[in-house]
C-alpha cells in the first residue's frame, strides 16, 4: 500500500540485507493446519513499519527488534516446519513483491524501499529500494543471488517456466517493465522497457507522464504480460518474445479501461480472462483519510482477445464489475478457477481516533463463471486484524490464506495468517478456521501450486 505522499530520495547503496535468522522455537500447529494443501508456504514481513506509520509517518521503534523477514513453512510428517531469513522488503508496495518459483525451490522478493539506517526515524528517511533477491527455500533458506533493477520496484511475477522474473518500477522520471533472466541459481541479463514506449498514452506534464505501474502478471502461456496502470485506470497487455538474453515486447491490443485504481490483478488459470481489484483511492488527497475510499471497491472482469489474433488487432473487453468491500487491496484466484477472493482493509489502517477507524477487516469470496465471464458474490467474513493485504489459495482451492500485518491493541503480538475454509455445494462460503502466528508486519503470502 502506498503512503499519501512519497518523497523522491537519493538512492542509497546499502549492503545486502539477507541473513539467516535463528530457528524459530518449535510450536504446535492447530489440527486443521495439516489439511492445508501446499508443499511450501512463504510469507513476507516488514519490520520497519508499524501499521499506523501510514498515518503518523513514524517508523517502528528499533527496540521492538522487528526485522524484514521471509518466513518459510515446509510440510513435514509432523505438520509444518518453520525457518526464516532476513530479506529486505516493504509493505508500501502492492502485495505482489513475493513469488515462489513453479517448482517451489526459490522465492523471489523485491524491495520497494531500502532498509532503515541507524538515523532513520520516519518513513520519508527511507531510500528507494533497487534490489531483486533470489532465495533458496529448500532446507535452511539462503540467498542465491541479487539483481539490480530500477528504483522503487512495485511488483514482480515469475514466468510459468521459472526462467524469467518480470518487475515493474516507478522512478520519478518513468515507469519501467523489466525482464530478468534466471538460470536456476543466478540472475543473468536485465532488460528494461519504459512503459510509455509500449503504446500507452499518459498525461503530459505529470510525473512519469501520469503513469504508475502497480502490478505485473505472466499469462499462463508465458507469451504475454499484463501490467496494471492504476493512475490511468487501465491495464496494458503486451506480447513477449524471449530468445536467450534477447527480449522483445509488443503491445497486445489497446490498454483496457477498468474501474478506478486497479491496483492488482490476476489471469484466470485458463488464460481467458484477467481480473483487477479496483481499490478506488483518491490520488489528489494529501492525507491517509482523504485518500482511502468511502465506497466499496470492486473487481473488474476483462475477456482477452483470441490467442491467434494479431497483436495490433487484438480486442480485449471489460465485461463488467462486482462490488466487494471497503479498501480491497489483495486479490487471489483459486487454482481451479472457480473462486476469487479480495482482502479488504476497511478502516483498520486509520488512527484509532478517526471516525472511520475499524478494528475489523474482511474477506470477500466471489464465484467465477469462466464460460460467461461473470462474478457473483458468494460470502463475506469480517475478522479482527490491522492492515491485511495479501492472500493465496492452497492447491486444493479449499483453503484461503490471508496475511495480517498486526493485530489490534490488546490482542496477540506479531502478524499472522488468517485461514479460511471454502465450502462445497450448498455449503459454499467462508469458514474461519483460525490463525497461524507470524512475525510482525506480514503482508504477502504465496504457496507452491
Amino acid at each position: 500500500m502506498h503512503l499519501p505522499a512519497l518523497a523522491c530520495l537519493p538512492i542509497a547503496l546499502i549492503a545486502a540485507s539477507t541473513m539467516a535468522l535463528a530457528p524459530a522455537a518449535a510450536r504446535e500447529e492447530p489440527g486443521w493446519a495439516r489439511h492445508i494443501d501446499a508443499g511450501t508456504i512463504a510469507v513476507l514481513s516488514d519490520g520497519d513499519f508499524e501499521a499506523h506509520t501510514y498515518a503518523t509517518g513514524r517508523l517502528a521503534d528499533p527496540a521492538a527488534g522487528w526485522r524484514d523477514t521471509l518466513t518459510v513453512l515446509k510440510r513435514s510428517d509432523s505438520g509444518w516446519a518453520r525457518s526464516s531469513i532476513e530479506v529486505s522488503n516493504s509493505v508500501t508496495a502492492a502485495p505482489e513483491v513475493l513469488r515462489l518459483s513453479p517448482d517451489g525451490r526459490v522465492a523471489f522478493v523485491t524491495e520497494r524501499l531500502a532498509p532503515r539506517t541507524a538515523e532513520a526515524t520516519r518513513s520519508a528517511d527511507l531510500a528507494p529500494g533497487r534490489r531483486l533477491f533470489a532465495v533458496a527455500v529448500e532446507g535452511e533458506p539462503r540467498l542465491l543471488d541479487t539483481a539490480w533493477v530500477e528504483p522503487h520496484p512495485e511488483a514482480l511475477d515469475v514466468s510459468p517456466d521459472g526462467r524469467h522474473v518480470a518487475v515493474v518500477s516507478n522512478t520519478p522520471e518513468a515507469s519501467y517493465l523489466q525482464i530478468v533472466r534466471f538460470d536456476g541459481a543466478r540472475f543473468a541479463a536485465v532488460s528494461r522497457f519504459r512503459v510509455d514506449t509500449l503504446g500507452v498514452e499518459g498525461r503530459l506534464g505529470a510525473p512519469r507522464n501520469g503513469i504508475t505501474a502497480t502490478n505485473v502478471q505472466w499469462h499462463p502461456s508465458g507469451r504475454a504480460l499484463a501490467v496494471n496502470l492504476n493512475t490511468l485506470d487501465r491495464v496494458l497487455f503486451v506480447r513477449v518474445a524471449l530468445d536467450g538474453d534477447r527480449v522483445e515486447l509488443q503491445p497486445w491490443g489497446a490498454a483496457v479501461s477498468t474501474g478506478r485504481d486497479p491496483f492488482v490483478g490476476r489471469f484466470t488459470p485458463d488464460g481467458r480472462h484477467y481480473l483487477t481489484a479496483d481499490w478506488g483511492r483518491d490520488f489528489a488527497a494529501t492525507t491517509l483519510e482523504g485518500r482511502l475510499p468511502t465506497q466499496p471497491s470492486s473487481v473488474s472482469v476483462i475477456r482477452l482477445a483470441a490467442p491467434g489474433a494479431r497483436p495490433a488487432e487484438a480486442q480485449h473487453r471489460r465485461l463488467g464489475h462486482v462490488p466487494t468491500d471497503l479498501s480491497s487491496e489483495g486479490l487471489a484466484v483459486s487454482p481451479d478457477g472457480r473462486w476469487v477472493a479480495t482482502v479488504n482493509m476497511r478502516g483498520t489502517a486509520l488512527p484509532a481516533d478517526s471516525a472511520r477507524f475499524d478494528r475489523e477487516a474482511s474477506v470477500t469470496l466471489l464465484r467465477f463463471d469462466a464460460v460467461a465471464g461473470r462474478l457473483v458474490k458468494a460470502a463475506e467474513h469480517r475478522f479482527e486484524g490491522v492492515l491485511p493485504e495479501g492472500a493465496s489459495f492452497d492447491r486444493s482451492s479449499r483453503h484461503l490464506l490471508v496475511t495480517v500485518f498486526q493485530y489490534p491493541a490488546g490482542r496477540q503480538a506479531g502478524g499472522g495468517l488468517e485461514v479460511f475454509g471454502i465450502g462445497e455445494g450448498e455449503q459454499a462460503g467462508l469458514r474461519h478456521l483460525g490463525r497461524l502466528a507470524l512475525p510482525h508486519g506480514a503482508h504477502h503470502v504465496d504457496v507452491t501450486r
